[in-house]
């Protein structure tokens, strides 16, 4: 008997730019029983090439794309401050939403947002990159008691900069390498209005609340120390979580080897998240209780009982099966805006800062 096919569905880009062409459209269209239905963004020159290569229509209305009946889901692909606006009118014209990360830039918006999808029976999806195999396979060692008591973790993502980013993009679209001096909507304090922090570091701070849960105490230092921006290139946060476990999470643009990594460490041994290896991970366990020389044992996680999928297809799956994703939620996005708030406050005060929201 052949598989039924898939539920068609047309999904719409709003801020089909660089990120779209990198990441969305191209996951998308991999995607059987899926159509791109309109693209939507500030320069059609780009529109027209993202339309000839991936399909939809491309139109500068970003409303056109919230109006159209025939579009279920919308991704959205704006800079950080326009994400919330663009979500909320999405979801009260009835579309699925496909939140790019960060979610907001101001808790206001962040819960803003949250009330929206409270409200509204469509399936939300924000912080991509969580559901990975290792991740997920952390996550119950954690649970399972395999580490012992968990007593820290530490979690880094960094990459060499915006610039390099950009100069992929102009490369993937054909268009002009950057002129020196050129700025960037990234290191504007006005467009993007927050630094890399948000940018990167929300990878690794959604890493530690996906395996950790919720935190409630943030110090943290930020510093802008080599590029041309008026917003931190560089940040690090200490995170008390509610377990009593204290965390690490560091980030930034100034890293040209390019870092992503999630360590956790417990009483009986540690597991381990090397690069952006979505499916593998190590555990390293306790070999010896009475002789501090003997090496921990080694052994690889097994990562088989999750599936990879990247984060579109999770997203087009849940609508198709009328589920929800477990861990790239509205809320648990507003929680992770919460502690990224938290800790550019503690840089410029140099105090601790309480969270006022756990995750439920």
């Amino acid at each position: 008997m052949s598989a039924s096919k898939p539920q068609p569905l047309a999904i719409g880009v709003i801020g089909a730019g660089g990120i779209a062409a990198k990441l969305h459209l191209p996951q998308l269209q991999e995607i059987p029983g899926l159509t791109i239905a309109k693209l939507a963004g500030r320069k059609m020159d780009r529109l027209k090439l993202l339309s000839k290569r991936h399909g939809g229509e491309p139109v500068t209305d970003f409303a056109a794309v919230i109006d159209d009946p025939r579009i279920d889901g919308v991704v959205v692909a704006t800079p950080h401050p326009l994400h919330v606006a663009w979500g909320i009118k999405a979801l009260e014209a009835g579309k699925h939403v496909f939140m790019q990360k960060p979610l907001a830039s101001t808790i206001e918006d962040a819960d803003r947002f949250v009330a929206a999808c409270e409200k509204s029976d469509r399936v939300v999806y924000c912080l991509p990159q969580l559901n990975f195999p290792a991740v997920m396979a952390i996550r119950d060692l954690i649970a399972e008691g395999a580490l012992g008591k968990v007593s820290g973790a530490h979690s880094r993502f960094s990459h060499g900069g915006p610039e390099i980013y950009y100069a992929e993009v102009r490369d993937l679209l054909g268009e002009e390498p950057l002129m020196p001096g050129e700025k960037l909507w990234f290191f504007e304090a006005g467009e993007a209005a927050v630094g890399a922090l948000f940018d990167m570091g929300v990878y690794a701070i959604a890493r530690l609340v996906a395996v950790l849960g919720s935190a409630m105490r943030v110090m943290g230092m930020a510093a802008i120390l080599d590029k041309p921006s008026q917003v931190e290139d560089t940040a690090s946060l200490l995170i008390e979580f509610e377990s009593g476990t204290i965390a690490t999470a560091e980030t930034g643009w100034c890293d040209g080897a390019r870092t992503g990594r999630l360590t956790v460490h417990g009483s009986f041994g540690r597991a381990e998240q090397y690069g952006y290896r979505p499916t593998t991970a190590k555990l390293y366990q306790l070999a010896s209780k009475t002789r501090e020389d003997v090496p921990p044992t080694e052994s690889d996680v097994d990562c088989s009982k999750y599936r990879f999928q990247n984060a579109h297809e999770q997203w087009v799956e849940c609508i198709r099966n009328g589920t929800r994703p477990e861990l790239e939620t509205p809320q648990a996005a507003r929680h992770i805006t919460e502690i990224m708030l938290a800790g550019l406050k503690s840089a410029k005060s140099g105090q601790a800062v309480a969270l006022k929201t756990r995750l439920k």
